[in-house]
């Protein structure tokens, strides 16, 4: 696994993710009796995904304050942002909820912010420096003095 000094870039979505993801899990968890009424979604479906969302945000903001990450796992994170983005279509595309214009939009604004960090994760990876590169880079110059 190559690991990265991630770019700024990188740092800042996985940062933004971590409080977007962190906040929805608040929300889910200590108001999952009101958003199931107001939604119309599973009250058990938004406790889930609420837990779930805990340590995916605090593994996030591990990751954005690391000097080096693993580019395997931003791949994993940008492929579960994609994942999660299609599930949440999915949920309605093929019928396994039956919600209302409340509970549609809170989905559907939900897969289009986790497609945005999917990005932005993504787009910060390839602005991000191999640390294999740059120790190879100081070695060099070492080198060369």
């Amino acid at each position: 696994m190559q690991n990265v000094h991630p770019s700024l870039l990188l740092k800042g979505a996985l940062t933004a993710d971590a409080l977007v993801s962190g906040g929805i899990a608040g929300l889910q968890l200590f108001g999952s009796q009101t958003l199931a009424s107001w939604l119309a979604l599973p009250q058990p479906l938004l406790n889930a995904t609420g837990a779930f969302l805990v340590p995916y945000a605090v593994v996030l903001l591990g990751l954005a304050r690391s000097a080096t990450v693993g580019s395997l796992l931003i791949w994993v994170i940008v492929l579960g942002n994609v994942g999660w983005a299609f599930g949440c279509i999915a949920l309605l595309a093929f019928g396994a909820l039956i919600t209302g214009y409340l509970g549609t939009a809170f989905l559907l604004v939900q897969a289009a912010v986790v497609l945005m960090f999917a990005v932005l994760e993504y787009k910060g990876l390839q602005t991000s420096a191999s640390s294999n590169s740059s120790n190879a880079g100081v070695a060099r110059s070492a080198i060369t003095r």
